[in-house]
């Protein structure tokens, strides 16, 4: 249904220092650079982009938004948690269970250094 996402941060280098590392721990890597405007994230391509907004004004996160991500085990949710606090992100929801969502939504959730909130999301039981 949707071919891709993009989000304004005020530093492209910066917000690649989050993301680069962050992604990694999903499997997910670099499918696109467009030099110090935008970069796009994702396997067959660019599904996930940071970049400068295109109307030259200061990024700004957006309220009641958040990007969740796939994770192939609980231990990439952990991971992806621990890699986005260590690269600067806040800590917005730790690793567990949401039973509230669905008894296996296994998920966690940060802010990136510009305030986007993301997820990362795993269903099954697998470790």
């Amino acid at each position: 249904m949707i071919n891709h996402v993009s989000i304004g941060v005020s530093n492209v280098a910066q917000a690649a220092a989050f993301y680069d590392p962050v992604l990694a721990t999903l499997g997910i890597g670099r499918a696109m650079t467009v030099e110090n405007v935008a970069i796009g994230y994702g396997n067959l391509h660019p599904e996930f982009w940071i970049g400068l907004p295109f109307n030259g004004r200061p990024a700004s996160a957006g309220n009641g938004v958040h990007i969740c991500f796939q994770a192939p085990s609980r231990a990439a949710v952990d991971a992806f948690h621990a890699a986005a606090l260590a690269a600067g992100g806040t800590d917005e929801g730790r690793p567990g269970i949401r039973e509230d969502y669905a008894p296996d939504y296994y998920a966690a959730f940060a802010r990136d250094p510009d305030g986007n909130k993301i997820e990362a999301v795993c269903f099954s039981d697998n470790t």
